[in-house]
């Protein structure tokens, strides 16, 4: 095992691999921009090291200064979490050279799974399902047109080199096709700095399933079973769960067969997941390989009591992977919720700022990872990601009514979060019925709905205030009454309409 790692991160998975590396006895190197000097994974990390200035490009992505570090820190392995460096070869063979080891897939591999025309290649010739369309890159929106007219419309046009969300254009016509095509080559070129594209047929109505896999990259590969991760806004995930309600223990095995072939195929090292599309015939595609460890890999240590971060630290250090798929035993049902410095009502715009109190949910089967505390400033220069919630129960709707009551507990002031975006969604009627699909926001229009209630709340409390105001004028009192002020930086939401009043009175 490793004497020292240093992790090339920050926020919550920072903290998550810290933790776990404390449990194994290994020590830990963090790294930090000027923004992050007082983070949480700065506080707990056994040393710490300035790696630039705010901006990623100077800090989290600059990989001659994290090298420089690890050496000089004298870390044995280097744990990249997810984005920035993480599906990056440069750097994997970057730290290859340098003897350092990269706790994630060789630079061979992410050089291969980094292009998904080729991963598709490599895919379909395992006998694994593919989405029709291209298995080469497109350059050029006259060669688009005439691969989507012989698919036919809709289509996807998606980055051939990213992920995340990044780089991806849902065309449904000629119309829309060269617009669309430069403004999905621009945004890709802009992420990752290569503007091909390919092409898929789109697939709607969809469910997104994914499938964990760990690998030693000798040719053993197991899988831990699906998550479903089709909630989504503008192909970004919002919430993932397991199992999904539309996968049996049939479909769990074949489709965890195609990953495994798939991890196989491409000399897999460490954890990953493959990712499909479920159509509404229950047909799998095969989509790309996300070679790093997810933001949703929790839910499924939930379900099967293995911490996926320990066994990506005992593979890289030995080279062997130490579960056999007999291993895998599942049991129960969690769900993940996302929670994001961001407005909802405001079409979900950031929200940076100073945390005044943050309160942490708890009791049986609830874990919240988080790098927040109370007074923490949230920088504007990264992802809006400040925590997840992750409950466990003992099926789907155990574990639903376990997140619902765990989300009203959680409250955060001084910004806006999505805390209340998930409450409501979690006590929707599709979802509690599990109609999950891609398109669930936009078939349900919660996001309008809420934006639309807000409204209202503003409005009612504009008025009262008014109300009120005029009685104390008529009363000779001559005090100015901050409405706005009292409710700022308090997710409106969560609070109840008898609270506000009473709060509101009470200061009068």
């Amino acid at each position: 095992m490793f004497n020292k790692v240093l992790i090339a991160n920050r926020g919550e998975i920072a903290v998550r691999v810290i933790r776990a590396c404390r449990l194994m006895g290994v020590s830990t190197v963090a790294i930090y921009s000027d923004a992050d000097r007082d983070a949480l994974h700065v506080k707990l990390a056994d040393e710490a090291y300035r790696v630039g200035s705010p901006p990623p490009s100077d800090s989290y992505l600059n990989i001659a200064s994290i090298i420089s570090i690890a050496k000089r820190s004298g870390a044995e392995g280097v744990h990249p979490g997810y984005g920035f460096l993480a599906e990056n070869s440069t750097f994997s063979g970057a730290c290859e050279k340098e003897g350092i080891k990269f706790i994630g897939p060789t630079e061979k591999t992410l050089l291969t799974t980094g292009n998904k025309t080729e991963s598709k290649r490599l895919a379909k010739a395992q006998g694994v399902p593919v989405t029709p369309g291209t298995e080469r890159i497109i350059e050029d929106v006259d060669e688009a047109k005439g691969i989507a007219d012989s698919i036919g419309y809709p289509i996807l046009l998606k980055s051939a080199y990213g992920g995340g969300g990044r780089g991806i254009r849902e065309v449904r016509s000629e119309d829309e096709l060269k617009q669309g095509f430069t403004r999905a080559t621009n945004e890709a070129k802009g992420a990752f700095g290569r503007a091909g594209m390919y092409i898929e047929k789109l697939i709607a109505p969809a469910r997104h399933i994914e499938i964990q896999i760990l690998a030693d990259g000798k040719g053993n590969a197991i899988h831990l079973g699906e998550r479903e991760c089709s909630i989504q806004r503008r192909h970004q995930k919002l919430v993932e769960l397991t199992p999904s309600p539309a996968v049996t223990e049939e479909i769990r095995k074949r489709v965890g067969g195609y990953a495994v072939k798939v991890a196989k195929a491409v000399g897999y090292e460490n954890a990953g997941t493959i990712e499909f599309l479920m159509d509404k015939d229950g047909n799998f595609y095969f989509m790309e390989v996300n070679s790093r460890l997810q933001v949703e890999h929790p839910v499924t240590e939930a379900v099967t009591g293995v911490d996926l971060v320990r066994q990506q630290l005992i593979i890289a250090s030995t080279g062997c992977l130490p579960l056999a798929q007999n291993d895998i035993v599942r049991s129960g049902a969690a769900i993940e919720c996302r929670i994001n410095a961001e407005d909802p009502a405001s079409g979900f715009a950031p929200s940076a700022g100073t945390i005044g109190h943050v309160h942490l949910p708890g009791g049986p089967g609830v874990r919240v990872d988080t790098a927040l505390y109370d007074g923490y400033v949230i920088p504007e220069f990264y992802d809006s990601l400040i925590a997840k919630i992750i409950v466990r129960g003992e099926d789907l709707e155990d574990a639903r009514r376990r997140m619902v009551a765990a989300l009203s507990e959680f409250s955060i002031t001084g910004i806006r979060t999505t805390i209340p975006f998930h409450t409501t969604l979690l006590q929707s009627e599709p979802f509690m019925k599990w109609d999950l699909g891609t398109d669930f926001i936009e078939r349900t229009g919660i996001v309008e709905q809420m934006a639309k209630r807000a409204e209202i709340e503003r409005q009612q409390l504009e008025d009262q205030g008014l109300v009120i105001a005029a009685a104390m004028l008529a009363k000779g009192i001559h005090k100015v009454v901050e409405l706005e002020t009292e409710t700022k930086g308090v997710s409106r939401w969560a609070l109840p309409p008898t609270n506000r009043e009473a709060r509101f009175f009470d200061e009068v």
